[in-house]
């Protein structure tokens, strides 16, 4: 995202649109990426709501918060793209908060693989999860991204 500074990430969070939503997907390929046609979309608040469960020495990932929403709203998978748009909404949220914290850090990418896209990258991450007792190691020569070292040790389940 651009210019944090200048937005109002609590009012993105409490703004639902008209989420949530199921859609049915027709194209094939999407469905059978997915498993099926029953597409959800959550709204902000509810990935905000479901990162705040995760307790501290814990972590969870986008792709295990996307299976709990499809799971407990009937739905075949949760749209990805706003899913990670929503996680980044509500951790900075949290970070303009100055009371009612959001654990952000503890929501991980697939495999581990720390956000870049978080309040401070993810050195501000990293620091927060290696104060939890997680070591974090740094992968790639060219490309570098780190990720919590055995952290399906640690996945916290919904």
């Amino acid at each position: 995202m651009a210019n944090e500074d200048r937005k109002d990430f609590n009012a993105m969070l409490r703004n639902a649109k008209d989420m949530p939503k199921i859609q049915i997907v027709t194209d094939e390929a999407t469905i059978k990426k997915y498993g099926g046609a029953r597409m959800y979309f959550a709204p902000p608040a509810a990935y905000d709501e479901l990162m705040k469960k995760v307790p501290p020495g814990r972590v969870i990932t986008v792709g295990a918060i996307r299976e709990y929403l499809a799971k407990e709203n009937n739905a075949d998978f949760t749209e990805p793209i706003t899913a990670g748009i929503f996680v980044s909404i509500a951790a900075w949220a949290s970070h303009q908060r100055s009371g009612d914290e959001t654990p952000y850090w503890r929501t991980l990418k697939a495999n581990g693989e720390l956000n870049a896209k978080y309040p401070g990258g993810v050195e501000a991450q990293k620091e927060m999860l290696e104060k939890e007792g997680h070591t974090v190691v740094q992968k790639g020569r060219t490309n570098i991204r780190y990720y919590v070292k055995d952290y399906e040790q640690v996945l916290f389940t919904l």
